[in-house]
């Protein structure tokens, strides 16, 4: 019975290139299927949007504007932009009362330079009253119409509520048609949406209960007045109220007086067509006292949600809040969301909501589940700022100190493939290989990157992405030294392939840990472009080591049992001659080593 075969004594090299072989490819792969195909370039390379905020200190408190206050502002304000998914984004004062956001070129700049600029404080105000502005549907529409203007909002005609830690409950409640997608979230333990049905602001006109329903049709315009109920609001208020007209975008501003007094505010969007007004009740929980908050998937729908935590002090407020606002019909049950002085969302509350945690849930994209939980999280700075300048960042200089880049990166790497060739000869084409497979793993993860954490590729970066050559190409020569070392002590390839690896991967592993640990020193203690640079060493190091160790010792391996490398051909890098060695190269003596007297 012939036994097994032997592994052989130099291990099973091919499956070690065949892995990382197959790795390169399947990253192509999805590069090319995503479309990913070029990687994202920061601001310095491909320009993108300067936002210029200027602190104002309230007339109350001039000394305001101060160091602490606005290195808090710059921290919240970083925050903000990493949570709308952009990377490589600075964020920096300029004087005593300026913020500069820079921002890198790309899809959503404008939404996101939009955003960074709603600077003013984060509120929650209880609803007095709503009604429709500057209506866009014709008064004399149908009963179809309107329910088209239903389904426009993503309509759902009920609203259940849950409060966590506490019995469950449930209503259902039926809202105007006045009600935008600003207004159409409700508030409770899982806060659950209702949005606007035209006919069901019939309901309230009838001042029928909360589970009622409307089968005859009703204008927006309708809505307003008959939702617009006065009796709770003061007259100085009510006046206000009947006076903003949020179609005027001169009257879309903030009208947000001292957080113990009411006030009047515009819906944040026109999307149905028309906008929403409010008259608020005094501030109820400021957005100082939210802890955290961020979008994720609805498990009794499926849909997107937002996710509320309030700190120990927002936790009973905002019980309070919602046990007031409970026991109320619509709009009176509802608190608006509101931030620089537009109404965010108004989610209305059938219960009391304990222990400092709460959801909202609809009928959500993800990018307004996202935008709204960014606005929870950082809308509350410690100043107010006004927007002084947008200005877009030109690529021309750019793109010269990318093209200057990228000739000095290839002129580095023609100058170490001439190297190789020249003292390493056939090993040259093994590091060749090595720079070639770790060139191309580099550029894909780069591209994929940029498409999945918003990673961008500035100036800096480039530096470290040709520093990285560096690295590479002195892991090679580690290792081939060690092998030369061993064939000048009298050894055969093969041997001397497997007793030089040891050696080398200890020292291959020591210099790549030394740059690594540099490489995350800069990540975590610097900020900005040089983190950039950080970022691009440390990949690189860290694919060093795997090229190394899964393609160019594996590859090396093979070449030895190849009659070419083992008989020390003088193209081969291995000649006997040139490295000292007395032939014949092979041979199972080593040479007696005399010692020094």
């Amino acid at each position: 019975m012939a036994s097994p075969k032997s592994r052989p004594r130099d291990g099973y090299p091919g499956r070690a290139m065949g892995l990382i072989l197959a790795v390169a490819v399947a990253l192509v792969a999805i590069m090319f299927a995503t479309g990913n195909t070029t990687p994202r370039l920061g601001v310095d390379l491909a320009g993108g949007t300067t936002v210029t905020l200027k602190a104002v200190a309230p007339k109350s408190n001039p000394g305001a504007v101060n160091s602490t206050s606005m290195n808090e502002a710059v921290s919240i304000l970083q925050q903000r932009v990493n949570g709308m998914g952009v990377s490589e984004a600075t964020v920096q004062t300029e004087g005593s009362d300026t913020i500069v956001v820079t921002i890198p070129k790309g899809n959503n700049t404008n939404q996101i330079a939009q955003e960074v600029g709603t600077t003013a404080k984060l509120y929650f105000r209880p609803v007095l009253a709503e009604a429709a502005s500057g209506v866009a549907v014709s008064p004399s529409a149908s009963a179809s119409a309107s329910a088209g203007a239903s389904k426009a909002a993503g309509a759902s005609a009920s609203a259940s509520t849950q409060a966590k830690g506490a019995a469950a409950g449930s209503a259902s409640a039926t809202a105007s048609p006045s009600a935008s997608k600003t207004q159409g979230d409700a508030v409770t333990g899982d806060l659950t949406k209702a949005t606007a049905s035209a006919g069901a602001s019939a309901t309230h006109a009838a001042g029928s209960a909360a589970t009622g329903t409307a089968a005859a049709a009703a204008t927006p315009s309708a809505s307003a007045s008959a939702n617009s109920t006065y009796g709770t609001v003061p007259a100085d208020l009510a006046a206000a109220f009947a006076k903003l007209d949020c179609s005027q975008a001169a009257q879309r501003v903030d009208y947000q007086t001292a957080e113990n007094a009411n006030a009047v505010a515009c819906s944040s969007d026109a999307s149905l067509g028309y906008y929403v007004k409010y008259a608020l009740g005094p501030v109820s929980v400021p957005g100082t006292d939210i802890s955290s908050a961020s979008a994720g998937i609805s498990q009794q729908n499926g849909g997107w949600q937002v996710n509320l935590n309030f700190n120990s002090a927002g936790a009973g407020k905002f019980t309070a809040t919602t046990k007031a606002l409970s026991g109320k019909t619509s709009p009176q049950n509802q608190f608006a969301i509101v931030l620089d002085g537009k109404v965010q969302s108004a989610p209305s509350v059938s219960s009391a909501i304990t222990g400092g945690q709460a959801q909202i849930t609809g009928s959500f994209t993800q990018q307004q589940a996202t935008s709204l939980s960014n606005v929870l999280s950082y809308g509350a700075l410690p100043l107010t700022f006004t927007q002084q300048d947008v200005t877009t960042v030109s690529p021309e200089l750019g793109s010269s100190q990318l093209t200057a880049g990228l000739v000095a990166g290839a002129l580095g790497l023609a100058l170490v493939i001439l190297y190789s060739m020249v003292y390493y000869r056939g090993l040259g084409l093994v590091a060749i290989a090595g720079l070639a497979v770790s060139a191309v793993l580099t550029y894909s993860i780069m591209c994929l990157l940029g498409a999945t954490i918003g990673f961008a590729l500035n100036l800096p970066a480039v530096c470290g992405a040709i520093v990285a050559i560096g690295i590479t190409a002195d892991s090679f020569v580690v290792y081939f030294e060690r092998i030369r070392d061993e064939l000048r002590h009298g050894s055969s390839l093969r041997p001397s392939v497997q007793r030089a690896w040891p050696k080398a991967r200890r020292t291959i592993l020591v210099a790549d840990f030394v740059s690594f640990l540099a490489a995350a020193v800069l990540y975590f203690f610097t900020v900005g472009k040089v983190q950039g640079f950080a970022f691009t060493l440390g990949l690189t190091t860290l694919l060093d080591v795997v090229v190394i160790f899964l393609f160019t010792k594996p590859l090396i391996t093979l070449l030895a049992r190849r009659k070419f490398f083992s008989e020390g051909h003088p193209m081969s890098g291995l000649d006997p001659k040139r490295l000292g060695v007395r032939p014949p190269l092979r041979g199972g003596r080593r040479p007696v080593e005399t010692k020094e007297a």
